[in-house]
């Protein structure tokens, strides 16, 4: 058996998790979020600890418990506290600013580039060069702070345009004579 899917994920208080016939949904603080069931595991939920037990011995059923038990911690821990990812702007007159759910950014073109957050992902800026982007859903979370890199990614020479606040860029050097 996978041995992530042999830890059972401990359900915090103040969070409800109701599992139905081909839906686990997972109700908290922050929203709530729902998945779809695989067919080759089985969840049981005994006294606020879930457990996921392949529902047979084949290899893909015993990969597959270990991944729905990563999909449904990252759903109780997300409605419990949010995930954030955590973004810089590096250049001269880059600017970040949030309204409500747009993300207004001034990266060296000569228009202002304007995201739109979707639905239960919430964007701050505390400074005008760093952007958090947090939300219930760990994967959106990330996939938005993806987009929203990929507007201007640091170039190798300089390192200027947006990057992960964890994220180191390796400089080239540039082309001698």
């Amino acid at each position: 058996m996978s041995r992530v899917g042999k830890m059972p994920v401990a359900v915090p208080q103040g969070v409800d998790v109701a599992i139905s016939a081909d839906k686990i949904t997972v109700k908290g603080a922050n929203g709530t979020l729902v998945r779809d069931l695989n067919p080759l595991v089985t969840i049981k939920n005994e006294a606020g600890k879930l457990s996921f037990v392949p529902a047979n011995d084949t290899a893909a059923a015993n990969a597959m418990s270990g991944t729905m038990r990563a999909l449904v911690a990252n759903m109780v821990n997300g409605v419990a506290k949010s995930f954030e990812k955590k973004l810089t702007l590096v250049g001269v007159g880059f600017r970040a600013q949030a309204q409500g759910q747009k993300l207004n950014l001034q990266i060296g073109f000569s228009h202002p580039v304007v995201k739109e957050m979707p639905e239960g992902v919430k964007v701050a800026t505390p400074t005008q060069t760093e952007i958090v982007i947090s939300g219930a859903d760990r994967q959106r979370v990330g996939q938005i702070a993806s987009e929203v890199r990929a507007f201007r990614p640091p170039e190798p020479y300089k390192g200027k345009g947006i990057r992960y606040a964890d994220e180191r860029v390796i400089l080239k050097e540039t082309k001698k004579k």
